[in-house]
């Protein structure tokens, strides 16, 4: 049978696992949220990140005086085992609870007081050594500690995420360079335009998203403003003069990242401005990859009565019902994906309009919402890439037949023969079935050596000087 501990907090006794290195306040934690399953441990990122912030805390406190050199040896060796992956295990708290993150902090005071009386050789539980909030919250408050973690891990994670997406522009790069002799007919309004290359198309997928790496990438810079010893609401009661500028010179040093202490830290505490936007680039990332995936679906629609440009990899059997159909999986899942991303954003939004006076209790489940967003982000762009991208092939001849039978060539005869002209041959050519080229030829208008030189393939895919 478990063995078990007695603690004790401000609602009286509870029973904790003997082992656990978290104590009474964790496990309330966890027989009060079981909302969304997901445990605090199981985001390394987000653990190791209030392992710095605890960190910069204890070494803060030992340079103003506040902590002797024993406690600061031994919390700081706490720390750097969660910084190093160790203990995840021993945070259970869903991600989705109510308390504005004080389950997350005590969770890390617990944990971090417990494995420091390991380290000093006393048993798990016995307090007087070392306290969860006298020690590892001294100076602090959840309401500073809860958002400089989110902050800090998003910031970690945005690196990865960006990573991610970078590899998915290559794989897009690839395929433009492999593609650069494709033509084929580009497209508005799902009608027949003007020609391009099928490599074009590839290449402005990377260039529509590079511009989404450069915006993770700025907007992640707004978390380094953080709100470390403004405590409660942002006054700094109970943090000594220094602390808040002090501080965050710790964690940057900590962490390599340029933390700077909010100007105004009653300002800082219950904003949640950089939260709101970066959700929203997230949002416009997801945007941006499902119109992505709504054209691969398009162009490889088919195999006989769609587009049939490109063709996907064949991933899984596409129905119970129609043998040989082999469906577009995978930008199927990318876009589900974005829908869940777009919806996050929502959450974010409706969970930063409902802060209230000195605080923003529903930091929880925007946090959740936007590692939630990343994480998914992340996985999507991987298989997106890598069962889905890499492996497409261009069908050349129906790319290549499609502009020959195409009444948008005729665009390309507009300088030559006037829009007047190129309307009746266009309308010819719907109301006949033949092509522009042979309406062309057959009424005179342009000889077949001028004709063959102006919709000669290089004179229609960029600017370019008339022909003569």
């Amino acid at each position: 049978m478990e063995k078990f501990r007695i603690e004790s907090d401000l609602l009286g006794e509870l029973k904790v696992p003997i082992d656990a290195y978290y104590g009474v306040q964790t496990q309330r934690a966890v027989d009060n949220f079981y909302i969304t399953g997901r445990k605090m441990g199981e985001y390394p990122e987000f653990v190791k990140a209030i392992g710095y912030v605890k960190l910069a805390a204890v070494q803060t406190n030992h340079a103003l005086g506040l902590i002797d050199d024993k406690m600061l040896k031994v919390i700081s060796e706490a720390c750097q085992d969660i910084i190093d992956g160790k203990f995840h295990d021993q945070f259970p708290v869903d991600m989705i609870q109510g308390g504005a993150g004080t389950s997350v902090n005590m969770n890390a005071n617990e944990v971090l007081a417990n494995r420091a009386l390991e380290i000093m050789g006393f048993e798990k539980g016995d307090y007087q050594h070392c306290y969860p909030n006298d020690h590892l919250n001294l100076s602090q408050s959840t309401n500073d500690v809860y958002p400089t973690t989110v902050k800090l891990a998003i910031i970690m994670m945005n690196h990865i995420l960006v990573e991610h997406l970078q590899q998915l522009n290559e794989s897009f790069r690839a395929k433009g360079k492999e593609f650069h002799d494709v033509i084929k007919m580009g497209r508005t309004q799902l009608q027949d335009a003007v020609p391009m290359t099928l490599g074009q198309e590839f290449e402005a997928y990377a260039a529509n998203l590079d511009e989404e790496i450069i915006l993770l990438n700025n907007i992640s810079n707004l978390f380094l403003e953080i709100n470390m010893g403004g405590t409660a609401i942002g006054t700094g009661l109970n943090a000594p003069e220094g602390y808040p500028k002090l501080c965050a010179e710790k964690l940057a040093t900590l962490t390599g990242e340029d933390f700077v202490s909010a100007a105004n830290l009653v300002e800082a505490t219950p904003d949640t401005g950089s939260f709101l936007i970066y959700s929203s680039v997230l949002k416009r990332t997801a945007v941006k990859l499902s119109k992505i995936c709504n054209d691969l679906r398009l162009l490889s629609s088919g195999p006989r009565a769609g587009l049939n440009e490109i063709n996907l990899p064949p991933m899984q059997p596409g129905s119970s019902i129609m043998p040989g159909k082999v469906n577009p999986v995978i930008p199927e899942v990318v876009n589900q994906v974005c829908f869940k991303v777009i919806g996050n954003d929502l959450t974010v939004t409706l969970a930063a309009q409902a802060g209230q006076l000195q605080l923003n209790v529903m930091e929880p489940v925007l946090s959740e919402s936007i590692i939630e967003s990343m994480i998914f982000l992340q996985r999507a762009m991987d298989t997106l890439r890598t069962k889905c991208i890499d492996g497409i092939t261009a069908n050349r001849e129906v790319c290549k037949n499609m502009v020959m039978n195409s009444i948008g060539i005729v665009t390309a005869l507009n300088p030559y023969i006037g829009y007047k002209t190129s309307t009746k041959i266009a309308q010819e050519a719907m109301e006949t079935g033949k092509s522009v080229y042979d309406l062309v030829l057959e009424h005179n208008i342009l000889s077949k050596e001028k004709l063959d030189e102006i919709l000669d393939p290089k004179n229609m895919l960029s600017s370019h000087a008339f022909v003569k």
